[in-house]
């Protein structure tokens, strides 16, 4: 007879590349796409709100207090076990890009926008005396300050994207936690296993962590050089 130790060394072992390979096939890039589609839908909503355009600053203030005002798992339902009724049948991985970018671009569109509004005023005004174009002011001087600010938090934003990605198992996206899931059924380890599964998660935003601090070093170094 097998003892217990040296069977649940096996099924981890066994089980680790089973977990790893659906992060690396479909937690990562399901993180990855969502956040880029995030942060090209929090810019617009950030420069709308800055500008205070009429009509489209309400429009995304009700956005952001939606999104922010419901849980992420019932948005998830909502779009995937919902839209349905109304004829709208999605794939779950498009299903969660949607989710997850809709979510993440509400959260990131404040810190975008706390970070705009973080600017002195003065850099407007003394880009409209050089001649420059409101579009011009903002690619060249108020967006890259306001980036360098906003770099930190937004980063947090990923890394928790990458754990909220978990949520995804409940409309059958098949993830790290739907393969871990789908182990525990087979083996009954449901501890070992799922500490091995956190442990996966604690090793991808380590490396985020990571490379967070290389971008800030960066980002202070071009600051230095700049000034």
């Amino acid at each position: 007879m097998v003892p217990v130790s040296d069977r649940v060394a096996e099924i981890l072992l066994d089980s680790f590349s089973r977990i790893l390979i659906p992060g690396l096939t479909a937690t990562i890039p399901l993180a990855l796409i969502s956040f880029a589609i995030a942060l090209v839908i929090a810019m617009a909503v950030a420069l709308v709100q800055y500008a205070k355009v009429p009509v489209l600053t309400q429009i995304a203030r009700f956005y952001i207090w939606i999104i922010r005002g419901t849980p992420l798992l019932v948005q998830l339902y909502v779009v995937f076990y919902g839209l349905p009724d109304f004829g709208i049948v999605l794939d779950p991985f498009p299903a969660a890009i949607i989710v997850f970018s809709i979510n993440t671009g509400a959260y990131s569109a404040e810190t975008i926008r706390g970070a705009l509004e973080a600017v002195p005023s003065g850099q407007l005004e003394a880009g409209y005396c050089v001649g420059m174009s409101y579009m011009q002011i903002m690619r060249r001087i108020l967006l890259p300050q306001a980036m360098r600010s906003a770099f930190p938090p937004l980063s947090n934003e990923l890394i928790a994207l990458v754990k909220d990605t978990s949520l995804a198992a409940n409309i059958t996206v098949l993830e790290m936690l739907m393969a871990t899931q789908q182990i525990v059924s087979r083996t009954y380890e449901a501890l070992p296993l799922y500490l091995e599964v956190a442990a996966i998660y604690l090793l991808f935003s380590t490396v985020l962590t990571w490379l967070q601090g290389i971008g800030e070093k960066k980002l202070a170094s071009f600051g230095m050089e700049r000034g």
